[in-house]
This record gives C-alpha cells, structure tokens and sequence, in this order.
C-alpha cells in the first residue's frame, strides 16, 4: 500500500510498567481503562496495539493485545469487552494497580498524502482503533465522516469523540433505538453513493467488514479493514494469527492488523 506509512513510527516495542489511571464501564459489558504509560503515548500510531499483561494469576497468565483507543498526554485509553477470564480481571483492576505491557505493535492505518475525505465504519467494540485514526485525520484537516453501528443505542460506543470530530456523524442500530434501524453496512452503503470519499478505514465484525470493503471496492474507493485474531506472542513468532492474502501468509501482529482490503482472501475458510 503506497503514501505516508502514518502507523510505522520507526521505534521498536518496548516492555513498560503501567498504572491504572481509571477503570469505568462505558456501556454494557464494555469499560475504558485509562492507563499512565508515557513510553508507549509517546510512540503508537493510530491502528497499533499493546500486548497487556493483566495479571500474574495462572489462568491469565498469557498477554492480551488491544488497540489503543486515544492517547492523552502520558495517557492511553483502551476500550475492551469483558468476555472471558483475561478482560474480566481487567475490569477488576482499580486505579493505583500495576501491570506492564509490550507496545507499540503492528501494523496500523495509513494516511495516504493527498487524501481530503475519509470514510471510517465501525461496527460495536470496531470503534476502539478507530478513535485515535479519526482525531490524526481531522488534525491533518482531512474531513472525517463517521458511520457508527450497534445493537442498541447504549452500545454505541466513542459517540462523543465521534461526533466530535467528523464533519458528518450517522448511526445505525439494530433496534432502531439510534439513527437508522438495521446494520451500519447500510448506511455505509448510502455515505458511498452520497459523499466524495478518498479513503474508507473500517473495523468491527468481520463479516460487516466484509460487506464494507465489498462496497468500498464497486464505488471504486481504496479501503482498509483492521482484522482481530488471537494472538499468543504478538510478535510474529507463534504464527497463531495467519491471515491468507494475495502476497501468501501474513501475521495479524506484525503484518497487520490493519491490512488493504483488497489484499484479502475474504472468502477463504481462514478468514472467519
């Protein structure tokens, strides 16, 4: 993918000791922990994530990568979803607690040079990587529409920094409790066919972001999609995170875990 490689930064990983700052529930199932790690605010790009070590317990002794949502001063925000043992112990943990990370990791979005309007879809927790690409663009004052989907409108989440920073700002939720009722794909679809976009960056289900880059590539629109995957190392050693391309193999940590959309074997039992 060619222009300014925004998410490469030129400055390795590095392991750091971090400090709850807070751990607050934002919506149901869903919190945001802010946390004092001035190493890492100081070189992730948007789309990067860290590699967290939550506790020293043995049933969560394995690292668990998340995006970095926003970063504040010496301060990174992360959005995660309590569903299994790792996230539940992170919800559990208070301001003052320690814990350490590797970061930053991956591959992340690219802002290509020349870009005026961009498209960015987020479906649910898809909003978390999403947040600080959004705040660079509108920074670069490249105009921002945002199309943010959800169940309900509770789960809408990042609504404020969305709204904040997008010259155009549509929801879709499930219920119809919020904006359009039914999937976000939809009102993607309607932002393609009314608005002069350059660029679509997308995360969320990954059968929504299928649909996206589908749309994205019959309006003739570049598009990257941010996959999630498990990852034991998150350095690109364990290979539990292969992705199958058109350019062979690639890692989600390393490689990814933003990629082109049109680089992607979408229909390849691998990609689910």
């Amino acid at each position: 993918m060619g222009g300014c490689a925004c998410s490469q930064p030129g400055v390795p990983p590095a392991l750091e000791n971090v400090e709850v700052v807070a751990n607050d529930r934002v919506a149901s199932g869903v919190g945001l922990v802010v946390l004092h790690a001035p190493r890492t605010a100081a070189t992730v790009r948007p789309g990067q994530f860290v590699h967290l070590r939550i506790s020293r317990e043995s049933a969560a002794l394995l690292r668990r990568p998340f995006s970095v949502h926003r970063v504040r001063g010496e301060r990174i925000e992360i959005l995660y979803q309590v569903l299994g043992t790792g996230t539940r112990l992170l919800a559990e943990r208070g301001a003052g607690e320690e814990m350490d990370l590797i970061g930053p990791l991956g591959h992340g979005w690219e802002i290509p040079p020349g870009i005026t309007h961009a498209l960015l879809v987020a479906g649910g927790l898809g909003a978390a990587p999403l947040g600080m690409l959004a705040e660079e663009l509108a920074a670069r004052g490249v105009a921002v529409t945002v199309a943010l989907g959800a169940p309900t409108e509770e789960r809408l989440i990042a609504r404020d920094l969305f709204e904040t920073v997008a010259r155009r700002f549509e929801t879709a939720t499930d219920d119809g409790s919020c904006g359009v009722e039914g999937f976000v794909t939809g009102v993607c679809e309607s932002l393609l066919a009314d608005e002069a976009l350059d660029l679509v960056y997308t995360c969320g289900p990954e059968q929504m972001q299928r649909i996206v880059a589908a749309q994205a590539a019959e309006a003739g629109v570049s598009c990257q999609v941010s996959l999630e995957r498990l990852m034991a190392c998150g350095i690109g050693a364990c290979l539990s995170c292969v992705v199958r391309t058109n350019e062979g193999q690639k890692r989600a940590c390393v490689d990814g875990p933003v990629f082109d959309a049109a680089t992607l074997l979408w229909d390849r039992s691998e990609i689910l």
